[in-house]
């Protein structure tokens, strides 16, 4: 961001499912770099990507703590060398759970610490446990935080939190397959816009490259309009440059919970 340009440049990796954890090591990586060459200040990656979502029916190999220990390294390093803020869909391990997550990796390589995903599907129980706290991360000038897939979707509350909380953008790691006899446009694209415009802030999504998905990768205004999407089923980064000053959070701000009787 250049003195007296207030726009921040973001990335949304729409990728393909990866056919292994090193394939979505290598995918992620390149992607990083691509970002960085583009100019972006902070890049986010679908749902789980390293090393794939679970439980949507693709082949992902079996939990490994010390393949996830190696990948999230190799990826800090990866954004120090592009010096680039990186949030990461992925997995960890906690206490013998496992749990899906996202890694938020500074521009120079450290960790800012992990969003786990509080609101599981049914559909996920079994399979990941749930995190039970909300977090708010910065990337210099921009605060954000992060709502998973499911959650932002369903659950207002979990992007109002974030701004809330002083985020301009909530970023929304995804994944949803095609289903050609789904209507466009889609209940998932319609709830991102409204996530946006009743919290006055932005809101990112970013969805693995399906064929006919449900929806994919996307930003929106802080008005609830739209301000760039990513072709359908096509992978590349999606990139967009955001006015965090437009952001004031003002509805979110306004928000008083209902009183039960």
């Amino acid at each position: 961001m250049s003195p007296g340009n207030t726009t921040i440049r973001i990335a949304l990796a729409n990728l393909r499912f990866p056919a292994s954890p090193e394939e979505s090591l290598a995918l992620a990586a390149a992607s990083i770099q691509q970002a960085a060459l583009a100019q972006a200040h902070i890049v986010c990656f679908p749902e789980c990507y390293i090393p794939g979502l679970r439980g949507v029916g693709k082949r992902v190999a079996p939990p490994d703590a010390t393949f996830l220990n190696r990948a999230h390294a190799e990826i800090a390093q990866s954004a120090a060398r592009s010096a680039i803020t990186v949030i990461l869909g992925t997995e960890r391990i906690v206490d013998g759970a496992l749990r899906n997550t996202a890694l938020v990796v500074n521009a120079d390589g450290s960790a800012a610490g992990f969003q786990d995903k509080v609101q599981i599907d049914p559909t996920e129980e079994g399979i990941y446990t749930p995190g039970a706290t909300r977090h708010i991360f910065q990337a210099g000038p921009l605060t954000f935080g992060i709502a998973i897939c499911h959650e932002g979707w369903r659950y207002p509350e979990t992007v109002r939190w974030s701004a809330r909380h002083g985020a301009h953008i909530v970023f929304h790691p995804a994944f949803l397959e095609a289903d050609p006899t789904a209507p466009a446009p889609t209940f998932h694209e319609k709830v991102a816009l409204c996530r946006a415009a009743e919290n006055t802030i932005y809101f990112a999504s970013v969805n693995y490259a399906c064929t006919a998905s449900l929806t994919t990768s996307a930003v929106a205004r802080p008005d609830g309009s739209l301000l760039t999407h990513h072709p359908h089923g096509q992978e590349g980064l999606l990139l967009a440059d955001i006015d965090p000053t437009q952001a004031t959070a003002l509805l979110a701000s306004r928000y008083k919970p209902v009183c039960e009787p």
